[in-house]
This record gives C-alpha cells, sequence and structure tokens, in this order.
C-alpha cells in the first residue's frame, strides 16, 4: 500500500514540470511513510511513497526496475495471488530478486501485456513504463478500491493517488462547475470527472495507456460486472448456493492474511464484518479486531454485538469509545486530507477509528462491500417493495402528504423513520431509473440549482450533466434487480463508499482489505437470481443464511445501523462559531459568489433554530465551504 505520481512529457514544456515530481510524491508521504524513491528518463518522472507490507527490505522499494533496464513500475495496492503468479513465472524462465508482489507484477506485465490485469487478484493502481517504446500504461482495480486521477493538456499527462498530490504539479486550478451539481445532490463527486476542469479519475476496471508513437492518451476497460445468470440461478438446492459462496468468502478472507506486518479487522458487529473476523480466526489465533462505541449516542452504538463475536472467536479485542468532542476535535484534521469537496459524515468516526487502530496495527480487514454486491442497504429493501406494489407500498404513498407536513430528520429514530417513510412515498411511482436517482441523492436537481448564485447558474453545461447522469443510470435497463445493484457498485461504491475507506485509512497510514471485493466473489454473486438476495422479508439474503451457523444469533435479532455521526448539536454548540463567523459569515458568501445569499441565510436559521433539518445537507456545504477557502 502505498502512493504513486508520475509525469509524461509530450514536449519541452511538458518537461519543465518534471521538476515539481519530488513535491508532487512528498505530499503523499502518509501513504507511504517507510520510503521515497523517484525515477527520471528525459520526458518521463515517476515517484513513490512506500507503505512496508511485503518483503519490507530496502530492495522492494520503488520505482522498481527489471534487471534489463527497460520496464519501470510504481504501484499501489496488494497482489493477493502473487505467490501462484511467481511460480508460473518462474516456470517460463523469469528470475527473482524479491519476495515482493510488485515484482511479479512488473514481470506479469512484461510477459503478457494489458491482458495481465485479467489475472491479478486484488487491489491497485499502479504505472509502468517502457523505455523502449517509451510508452506508459496506467491502472486501476475492478471495483476502485484505490484511486487514480490525473490531469492532461496539449504538453503533458501528469496522474497520483490523490488531487492534492496532481496540485504539487501546479496545474490551473479551474472549477468544473458541473461537478458542483452532482456533489451537491450526492455528497461526492463521481468519475470520471473531478472538481477541477482537466483533472479527471480512471474509472475502476479501466487502464490508460500513452506512446511515442500516438501521443493521444487511450483509456479502455478491461473489466466490468456482468449479469450472467448460471445454473445457480436455477438450483432448487439452496443449500448448495449458500456452501459455494462461503467458500468464496472464506478464501477471500484467507488469501487477505498475508502480511510482514501487524494484521488485524475491524469489528462493528454487524454481518459483514463479523463474517470476516469469523472467517480469519479460523487461520489466525486471537486476531487482532477493533471497534468504536458512541459514549453519548447509544442510538448509533453497537459494540455490544462486536464484543459478542469478539468472545465468541476469542480475539485480542479492543474498542475505542467516543465522545462527541473526540468527533468534533478531529473535523478539521480530516478536512485537510480531502483533495475536492466530500460530505459521506461517516468519514468522521472512520478516520478516528483507523488512526487509533493504525498505534496497533498496519493492516486491518473490513466488511465492505457487501451490501451493494448482496442488497443490504435499506433503500434496496423500498426499491424492492416499489417493484412489488404490495398492499403496505399502496398505503405509505397514499399517506405522501402526511410526510410531506411531519418532521423529518436523521436525529431521532422516529424522526429517521418518517424520513425512510417520505422517501419511498415520494419515489414509488417513479421509473425504475428516476427512483434509482431520486434514492442516491441527497436533494432533488430543482433544489439544487435552487442553492447556486446567478453567476453559477450562467457556468452550468446542464446537457453534459445530463450527459453523464444518463451514463451513470445505463446499467439500469430491465426488471433485473441485479441492475441496481451494478448501478451502486459502479456509482456509489468506489465514488462514496472506498473513497472513504481508503482517503481516512490512508490518512494514518493504514491499509484496509475488504473480502467481499474479490472478483470471484463479486462475478460469482452477479450469476445469482436477485431472489437470493432479496424479498419482501430480508436483505442480503444468501450471505445472512450461508454465514448464520458461524455467528452469533444476537446479530440476526437486531435492524440495520448506519455508521451515522450526531453532528446536529454540534451545529448550535461547538461548531457554531466555526459556521456563523467563518464557512458562512455573511460577507463572505457575498464575496464567494457560490451559493444565493438568501439560501445561506435560511441554512443557518434553520441549523440554530430548529431540530427539523438534514445534518448531512449542512454538511455538504460546510465540507466544501472549508476546501474551496483551503484552494481558493
Amino acid at each position: 500500500m502505498c502512493g504513486i505520481a508520475g509525469i509524461y512529457a509530450f514536449n519541452e514544456i511538458g518537461r519543465i514540470f518534471l521538476v515539481n515530481l519530488s513535491n508532487a510524491t512528498r505530499a503523499l508521504e502518509h501513504r507511504g511513510p517507510d520510503a521515497q524513491g523517484l525515477y527520471d528518463d528525459y520526458k518521463i518522472g515517476l515517484g513513490h511513497r512506500r507503505l512496508s507490507i511485503l518483503d519490507l527490505s530496502p530492495d522492494a522499494n520503488q520505482p522498481f526496475t527489471d534487471s534489463s533496464g527497460r520496464y519501470t513500475v510504481i504501484f499501489n495496492g496488494e497482489i493477493y495471488n502473487y505467490k501462484e503468479l511467481r511460480e508460473e513465472l518462474i516456470n517460463r524462465g523469469y528470475a527473482f530478486r524479491t519476495n515482493c508482489d510488485t515484482e511479479v507484477l512488473l514481470n506479469l506485465y512484461i510477459e503478457e501485456g494489458e491482458s495481465c490485469l485479467k489475472k491479478l487478484n486484488g487491489f491497485f493502481s499502479f504505472s509502468i513504463y517502457d523505455k523502449e517504446e517509451e510508452s506508459l500504461i496506467v491502472a486501476r482495480d475492478r471495483y476502485g478500491i484505490k484511486p487514480l486521477v490525473y490531469y492532461q493538456d496539449e504538453d503533458k499527462l501528469i496522474f497520483s493517488s490523490e488531487i492534492t498530490s496532481l496540485l504539487g504539479f501546479n496545474i490551473p486550478k479551474e472549477i468544473n462547475y458541473n461537478a458542483l451539481l452532482f456533489y451537491f445532490q450526492l455528497s461526492y463527486i463521481p468519475a470520471p470527472i473531478s472538481i477541477f476542469k482537466n483533472v479527471h479519475k480512471l474509472q475502476p476496471g479501466h487502464y490508460l495507456k500513452i506512446s511515442a508513437f500516438n501521443k493521444e492518451v487511450q483509456v479502455k476497460k478491461y473489466y466490468e460486472v456482468k449479469i450472467e445468470p448460471s445454473y445457480f440461478s436455477v438450483l432448487r438446492d439452496y443449500d448448495s448456493v449458500k456452501g459455494k459462496l462461503l467458500d468464496l468468502i472464506e478464501n477471500a478472507v484467507r488469501d487477505r492474511l498475508i502480511s510482514d506486518v501487524p494484521l488485524g479487522a475491524f469489528l462493528s458487529g454487524g454481518i459483514d464484518s463479523s463474517t470476516v473476523v469469523a472467517l480469519a480466526s479460523r487461520y489466525t489465533d486471537h486476531l487482532n479486531t477493533f471497534s468504536i462505541s458512541y459514549k453519548d449516542e447509544p442510538m448509533f452504538d453497537e459494540s455490544k454485538y462486536a464484543s459478542l463475536v469478539a468472545k465468541k472467536y476469542n480475539t485480542n479485542h479492543t474498542r475505542f469509545e467516543l465522545t462527541n468532542q473526540d468527533i468534533f476535535d478531529n473535523i478539521f484534521e480530516l478536512l485537510d486530507f480531502y483533495g475536492e469537496p466530500f460530505a459521506d459524515a461517516s468519514a468522521i468516526p472512520f478516520y478516528i477509528l483507523s488512526k487509533r487502530t493504525r498505534k496497533k496495527i498496519t493492516v486491518a480487514l473490513s466488511g465492505d462491500g457487501a451490501d451493494e454486491v448482496f442488497a443490504g442497504y435499506n433503500k434496496y429493501l423500498g426499491e424492492y417493495k416499489a417493484r412489488e406494489r404490495g398492499i403496505k407500498a399502496q398505503v405509505l404513498a397514499g399517506l405522501l402528504p402526511l410526510w410531506n407536513v411531519l418532521p423529518k430528520n436523521r436525529n431521532s429514530f422516529l424522526g429517521n423513520k418518517i424520513r425512510q417513510f417520505h422517501r419511498f412515498s415520494s419515489g414509488v411511482k417513479q421509473s425504475p431509473q428516476d427512483r434509482y436517482w431520486f434514492l442516491s441523492t441527497w436533494r432533488t436537481e430543482k433544489e439544487t440549482l435552487k442553492m447556486f448564485h446567478n453567476d453559477i447558474l450562467a457556468k452550468l453545461e446542464i446537457d453534459n450533466y445530463n450527459e453523464l447522469r444518463k451514463e451513470f443510470l445505463s446499467p439500469i435497463k430491465t426488471d433485473d434487480f441485479n441492475e441496481f445493484l451494478k448501478a451502486d457498485i459502479e456509482l456509489l461504491l468506489p465514488n462514496d463508499m472506498l473513497h472513504k475507506v481508503d482517503s481516512m485509512s490512508m490518512a494514518n497510514s493504514l491499509e484496509v482489505r475488504v473480502p467481499f471485493l474479490d472478483h470471484r466473489v463479486v462475478d460469482f454473486a452477479f450469476t445469482l437470481s436477485s431472489k437470493f438476495k432479496i424479498d419482501n422479508k430480508m436483505k442480503k439474503k444468501v450471505l445472512q443464511d450461508a454465514v448464520r451457523d458461524i455467528l452469533p444469533p444476537e446479530l440476526y435479532k437486531r435492524p440495520k445501523h448506519g455508521f451515522d455521526v450526531p453532528l446536529a448539536k454540534g451545529y448550535k454548540r461547538e461548531l457554531k462559531s466555526w459556521i456563523q463567523n467563518d464557512l458562512l459569515k455573511d460577507s463572505f458568501i457575498e464575496e464567494q459568489q457560490i451559493f444565493k445569499p438568501e439560501y445561506i441565510k435560511n441554512l443557518k436559521k434553520k441549523v440554530f433554530s430548529s431540530t427539523n433539518f438534514d445534518q448531512n445537507q449542512v454538511w455538504a456545504v460546510l465540507a466544501f465551504q472549508y476546501w474551496w477557502k483551503k484552494y481558493f
């Protein structure tokens, strides 16, 4: 796990920017505190920051060049099947001077070219330079677990693990105003765009390539989730499906236990993380496990369920108790790690969990990805019932006028229920595509446009926005529920969930591995009919049934909790001055000319004099303002 940065100059003007490589690489120090390396070959510059996980010797430092001197790689990630690939390459005549997966990756590319990507089981972003052909390839893993951003103009191509590093090359900072329209609806900016013009995110399952013979940057797809029903979809023996799935997950967990540094697992007490811990414990005695509890907010506290799993599997368990003050104290620190606005507030406790966990281990396993693959979120149950149009769905939809007037928020059980009923009732009559977008956003497009200053509205390119939005909705074509999940795997998972995990863990030099996103698990899951995943009574059906015998029964007798944050109280107390006298100060808003002043005034009025507001929508504005002040 590391950080990478690089530049390919098209001409002498582009070569001038190579002088920035060292600073751009140093900006990734939190991703790789153990070593820095640079490579320069006239028009090419490659930089690497190393977090040592496998083969801790200096011989495995990067950039790493093969014995011939022709090929050089910089690599961020882990290849879990590298030992098998290494044996395969040895049988083909390759010799190795390290025991790391980096050298295996490089030699596999030398042997097979871009087709090697389909053989890799792991997560990664990497770049390989061929000195003889003066060609460069940059690739990203199947699901976007590891990030990769790039900038391109007529003089150069620049790429990095983070936008903050990319800015170290002194590229122009021009806002992509369409990105604002997406951000204030979704709380994140979806690939392939970013907050800056000409800065793009390489999409999951893609690679780009450029050479001296063809200076056009070619972006190609090498993987996508395929919905392909197999014999398991019509199999009457449900136990065989469960058994196959459990075997695949166990193999994925086992493969992710390879490490030359201390390793453990996050344990929230939910089905997903508990499954990972249960299976990892088959191969590791006294596994290190970590959870958090909310001292001041028992509604969000799941630590007792984590303790049940830790006790059952005799793990070396650590529970970090968080107070509201802990959350407010860490907000400014974590916001500094974002190169563009990002407003998933659950990043705050995850940042604190990562920071405290890193004091004990360097690698942590996580249960992320299972909800998107196996239909675990409440919105999936809402979508299922909307499609079924049963009596309960019709009654809830008929009560829409009531839900419109009742107070809705995430700050209480009742307020959250009313919020959920309102969203369901509002979306039930929409088409599957429109309903997907409605359920994926915090604000409607119409509401979002009302936020902006007239100067911003004039700069929006609505046709381009609509075209990209249409692309995000393209997986949803028929009435197959798996298409709804695929849309989330391509949009929500890499741009929100995995971005949060990667940015907050790597801010603390902690590697997080996600067994549920082993491509063998995901590919198998999408050979199954959606009826194996969800019905009127149960979300994540086949997964829950497959692991039922290895988990405490108490985990099945409670509602699913989100990894949410009690921000609303802080807005009125600890963060009040920051909001009122800094980020949302009237004179600043007037000068900034991003938001309509009356919108911000109404927002502040709600925050300071009402309990009926969505704390996450407010957080999206605050996170943007903090970012804007830092960069502009």
